[in-house]
């Protein structure tokens, strides 16, 4: 994956981006807000706050913007942890999996922060928290109680709240699962670490995590999907490819039991009368480039596709920030999609940051002198390679229309392989090199075209895209019957008050004229009245 110093991006990512830096800037996430006593968290400590270090350092990046009160922020943090140097209360001889994923969001965001700014004593912060809490809780996460007839599963809110059951040694979560976010932020702490005394709490967290029947248990998808994440991570950091299998197989379940029809998710496996979380749909958007990026298989590279423009897009505000949506299906006897809460300001508005500045990331990656070009983005490549710098400008309005030219702005390297992405809904390419055709040479996912090219040289990319009529994503949800339509990657859904958005992408259907769910945080989320038709019959 490229540094967030090789691309600056233009075009809808870019507004988007900004406009969720804008609403981090808000009262609401400033210094003298932003830090919560345990009562007004929820009983979440350190959520907040991390969550939002964690976006502003991402959506800092990714603008080139610096933000306003990040500094201050960090600055209050030794006055915030408690005594023994993490966020909420001291529990002897207990442990609350609500503060172990809160503060494994604290590490998360600083942990970000450090990589970033390289500064130490963001780095003594980093192992108070993983030392005195996680550390010092080892032997605590064997017990950790998952017996699917012990956990409540028809309780909890969007923000989850302190299970009425727990044990001896545990106060347990309506989110369940969510000790696993907390393992996610230690596994990054690790990365920095690299203590045996860390390593080993990992592997007993892990060692729990392998032993849960999800679908039984109906694990929170958010806490799920973080934690296949935080062993995508531990993968690259001990060599063990393992932990990337393991993360395929869940993210693969997640697909058949905790995805809407939208792409979006159930906020519980198979609890199919609940509401999306912007932070699990970015946890899968993220999940699946880093499944693509580990094992080339293009089915990835779709579903993350999907997962952007027909989930996290729709999630996104006119304030920029995210809220929550319906779950259209046999369960909540809805064949509309519509907002289920304006903005879930709490959490996933912050976690919107990581989504939005990863994606700006994804732009491209690089493999000695190959560069891979998953998605097409409107922005400029500053790309280090094996043996010198390579620009390239990339301009495209996809999947609005159906080309992408990139001109070649710089080349040290010599000769450099590009991979440029198709995807299944591609049809009739064309690939031209200053305006001559090629042969296209199509290998998982790419058109793969190799040159000595020169500055000013521009390649285009041409296709084309047609309606087509899909079955849906979860059987026992939807019936038989029912049917989505897409165009490209686009899926289309009819709004029965128009906007007049996209007249180029309006189609007419059987009667009925259809568009994308896909917005540009367009006010009509604000809407009571809004929803928009995705699930048709036959």
């Amino acid at each position: 994956m490229i540094p967030f110093e090789s691309v600056k991006m233009h075009g809808e990512l870019r507004e988007r981006v900004l406009q969720n830096l804008n609403r981090l800037e808000e009262e609401k996430y400033q210094p003298q807000n932003v830090f919560l006593t345990e009562e007004q968290s929820g009983n979440w400590p350190g959520d907040t706050e991390g969550r939002t270090i964690l976006g502003l350092v991402m959506d800092a990046q990714a603008s080139k913007r610096s933000p306003v009160y990040l500094e201050r922020i960090i600055d209050m943090i030794p006055s915030k942890l408690n005594k023994k140097g993490y966020m909420g209360g001291v529990y002897e001889g207990k442990m609350s999996e609500q503060q172990l994923s809160g503060n494994g969001w604290m590490l998360r965001g600083l942990c970000a922060y450090y990589e970033w700014k390289q500064d130490e004593k963001v780095l003594e912060y980093i192992k108070s928290i993983a030392n005195n809490l996680f550390v010092a809780g080892k032997g605590f996460y064997t017990e950790y109680p998952i017996d699917p007839d012990f956990r409540d599963k028809n309780v909890g809110g969007e923000a989850g709240t302190i299970e009425v059951r727990g044990t001896d040694k545990w106060i347990l979560s309506s989110d369940v699962g969510c000790l696993f976010i907390g393992m996610e932020g230690l596994i990054h702490a690790y990365a920095h670490l690299k203590t045996p005394e860390v390593k080993a709490v990992i592997d007993e967290m892990f060692a729990k995590l392998r032993e849960i029947d999800i679908l039984k248990i109906q694990a929170q998808t958010h806490a799920t999907l973080t934690a296949c994440r935080g062993m995508i991570r531990y993968a690259d950091i001990t060599g063990d490819y393992s932990y990337v299998e393991w993360a395929e197989k869940v993210f693969n379940l997640y697909k058949k039991h905790g995805m809407t029809e939208n792409h979006a998710n159930y906020n519980w496996f198979e609890r199919f009368d609940t509401w999306t979380e912007p932070c699990a749909i970015v946890d899968s958007y993220m999940l699946a480039v880093q499944l693509w990026q580990h094992t080339e298989n293009p089915v990835y590279k779709e579903d993350a596709e999907l997962i952007y423009y027909n989930a996290l897009s729709h999630a996104q505000r006119d304030n920029g920030g995210f809220g929550t949506d319906n779950c259209p299906g046999i369960a909540s006897q809805e064949n509309c999609l519509h907002p289920h809460s304006y903005e879930a300001h709490w959490c996933c508005t912050m976690r919107g940051g990581e989504g939005l500045g990863s994606a700006v990331q994804y732009s491209a990656f690089v493999r000695k002198d190959t560069v891979y070009i998953p998605f097409f983005r409107e922005c400029e490549l500053n790309l280090m390679l094996e043996n010198g710098k390579l620009g390239l400008v990339e301009k495209t309005n996809y999947p609005f229309e159906s080309f992408a030219e990139f001109i070649v702005a710089e080349n040290q390297q010599g000769e450099v392989t590009l991979k440029f992405p198709f995807m299944s809904w591609m049809e009739n390419l064309t690939l031209l090199y200053n305006g001559e055709s090629q042969k296209l040479v199509k290998e998982k996912g790419f058109l793969t075209l190799t040159n000595k090219f020169e500055v000013g040289d521009t390649i285009q990319v041409n296709f084309e895209m047609r309606l087509r009529k899909q079955k849906t994503l979860n059987s026992t949800n939807t019936k038989a019957s029912q049917y989505k339509m897409y165009y490209g990657p686009l899926l289309l859904g009819d709004e029965e008050i128009a906007t007049g958005e996209y007249k180029n992408m309006l189609f007419n259907v059987n009667g009925r004229e259809l568009t994308p769910v896909y917005h540009l945080m367009s006010n009509k989320m604000r809407h009571k009245e809004y929803k928009k038709q995705i699930l048709f019959e036959e």
